[in-house]
């Protein structure tokens, strides 16, 4: 246990040193996951190190959910619902109909049953891998929040398949009308269930004393909890953490009113929704030679062919689905007619995004090895390798020529956006105001018999001037990109300097190591609104 928990870390170790060098080469680190198992199986005598698969499920799947649910951004979901929608549950759902009848005509011995798991598996792309690829690509909003919206529906929706199609194979009955009564039954049982255990989460934020780390534990806990909730009445843990996350994540400002509780969680979610990424590549990593050696009847070679043919079909359905899904709407609803039109570019590229990832990996992985009477379960060795040549050709190939195809396009603004930096003054002056005219309409008086109201008036009437003439930048139109990029990098080299200064202020020991932290975090927030870093 001790040997395999330090090969478990150093191969962890080594995939961070691999995602470091894609930051530094500017490719998206999920590429390098996935070549990083690749390389891990190809390593000698590398142990075979195999988890429960229900532990797998539950390990990684409900807080990977709840992530995707907490950075989506509501507006922007419910302004894009009729696109996310047809692509979450009508392709995921005929992605899963081709591949399972695709997958029972081409690989022998197979049933529909495995090829609706299969298809479950498969069917979902990963919205991390594609906003990494896009993430600084001149690409309008609108793509990104499709596909945000996008992933965390559908990873619900082909989850909901697979567990369907599961427990098909592990009975030994299976029929599509029954599946689909009960998927509706299911799913919408856990919605509520995921709604009622958010309502009681939001009420312990919201009314008990927490603290920042107890805030950042508790909001560990909740996919666990909402997941185990629902699934203790067999209806489904996926669309209650789906739900929940959305649901917490919309009243977030109500409970988590302190800033360093905000800062806390973000820093240990980012952490572990990275090693659970990292983690799930290096599993299947370690697991590749012992699926390989167990392939059964089928070869390395075929079931690679498999792979490569499976991968191919889905990458088409996409392309299929995406085009007439997006003009065929426009044509038969005036309300959609009013959004500007997408050209023939947008669904080009939405129709190449369509990269699996870690959702895909961690599902194969969470197939039990026996089925219910003992036997051993069929083809999973198989089913585990077709997934990662899946997972290997959508985001090494896609995931490459994203960019390139991306740039080669020049996909021109659809919806006007204000820049971020733009964003971020204005509302910083409408707060500033708010004060102001607050202190004005009730303590105006007190202003000069208080020194430290009066400070913080002058300061903050200082501070709004500032802001304003800020804004007069980000507005000015005789500005040229190359003037704001220069002005940009100035900013960096005095952040630069500024943080060699508090490491002279720390070594002087002149001041609190407290202060010195609340400066650095400051630095780092300014930093942060000239260095964008999204989870």
């Amino acid at each position: 246990m001790h040997d395999n928990l330090l090969l478990i870390l150093a191969l962890l170790f080594s995939v961070f040193m691999m995602v470091m060098a894609a930051q530094k080469m500017k490719i998206a680190y999920p590429i390098f996951l996935v070549l990083a198992g690749l390389v891990i199986s190809l390593l000698p005598g590398i142990p075979d190190v195999e988890l429960d698969p229900d532990l797998v499920f539950l390990i990684f799947l409900p807080p990977l959910l709840y992530e995707a649910a907490w950075y989506t951004s509501w507006n922007d979901f419910w302004r894009w619902k009729c696109p996310i929608s047809l692509l979450a549950f009508g392709l995921v759902f005929a992605t899963s109909l081709i591949v399972a009848y695709v997958s029972q005509a081409l690989i022998p011995g197979f049933t529909l049953a495995l090829g609706f798991l299969l298809g479950g598996i498969v069917s979902p792309p990963d919205a991390v891998a594609a906003t990494t690829v896009l993430k600084g690509l001149p690409v309008p909003k609108r793509i990104l929040s499709i596909l945000e919206g996008e992933s965390l529906v559908n990873d619900a929706s082909s989850l909901i398949v697979f567990r369907f199609a599961l427990a098909a194979i592990l009975t030994g009955t299976f029929s599509i009308h029954q599946a689909v009564g009960q998927f509706f039954l299911v799913a919408g049982m856990g919605i509520v269930v995921g709604l009622i255990d958010a309502t009681f989460m939001y009420l312990i934020h919201r009314f008990l004393p927490t603290t920042s780390a107890i805030d950042a534990a508790l909001t560990l806990m909740t996919p666990y909890l909402l997941y185990l909730g629902a699934e203790q009445f067999h209806f489904s843990g996926v669309m209650a953490v789906v739900t929940g996350g959305l649901f917490i994540s919309y009243r977030s400002h109500e409970i988590f009113k302190n800033g360093s509780t905000r800062l806390n969680m973000l820093g240990v979610w980012t952490t572990v929704i990275f090693v659970m990424n990292a983690m799930v590549f290096v599993l299947i990593g370690l697991s590749l030679p012992s699926i390989i050696n167990g392939l059964e009847e089928s070869s390395l070679i075929q079931g690679i062919k498999y792979g490569v043919i499976i991968s191919i079909i889905i990458i088409l359905i996409r392309f299929l689905w995406v085009y007439p899904t997006t003009f065929i709407p426009r044509w038969l609803f005036k309300s959609v007619r009013k959004e500007q039109s997408p050209g023939w570019k947008v669904p080009l590229v939405i129709g190449w995004t369509g990269m699996r990832g870690v959702v895909s990996l961690a599902t194969a992985l969470s197939i039990p090895f026996v089925l219910d009477n003992g036997s051993p379960f069929p083809h999973r060795n198989l089913i585990l390798l077709i997934t990662f040549v899946v997972i290997f050709i959508t985001l090494v190939i896609q995931g490459l020529t994203l960019p390139f195809l991306v740039k080669k396009l020049k996909i021109p603004a659809l919806d006007y956006v204000l820049p971020q930096e733009q964003q971020e003054a204005q509302i910083k002056i409408r707060l500033n105001r708010l004060a102001i005219n607050h202190i004005n309409t009730n303590y105006y008086e007190m202003i000069e018999r208080s020194n430290l109201l009066k400070n913080y008036y002058s300061q903050i009437l200082t501070e709004t001037e500032n802001t304003e003439n800020q804004l007069d930048i980000f507005e000015c139109n005789t500005c040229t990109s190359q003037e704001m990029q220069r002005f940009e990098s100035i900013l960096k080299e005095i952040y630069e300097k500024q943080r060699l200064a508090i490491f002279q202020m720390r070594r002087e020991k002149y001041y609190d190591d407290e202060e010195i932290r609340k400066a650095e975090l400051q630095l780092d927030l300014n930093d942060l609104k000239i260095n964008p870093n999204f989870h």
